[in-house]
């Protein structure tokens, strides 16, 4: 990530404690969970975070809104929109 001259790294620790899915497979939630991590960690690296963590801030719930998936989708392409969708939470 690009930086200004004088910025130093944010730590960022985000910790969602439950993800309610509904209509997948018990078997894809490792996979699904683990595309979130990946993805979620490329849009703070890419896009930086929202000022949500200039202090230390707890949100009891973040509503992600709705996505739609694609019939037979990947559980990395789902695990992606997740995290597209949290960011924007996130984000507003």
């Amino acid at each position: 990530m690009d930086m200004k001259p004088g910025m130093k790294p944010m730590n960022i620790q985000l910790h969602i404690e439950e993800l309610v899915l509904h209509g997948f497979a018990p078997g894809d939630r490792y996979r699904i969970a683990e595309a979130v991590e990946r993805e979620l960690q490329r849009l703070l690296a890419e896009q930086g975070a929202p000022n949500l963590f200039d202090d230390d801030v707890e949100l009891p719930r973040i509503d992600a809104g709705a996505f739609n998936v694609k019939p037979n989708a990947k559980s990395e392409t789902v695990g992606e929109q997740i995290a597209q969708a949290i960011y924007g939470g996130i984000s507003q």
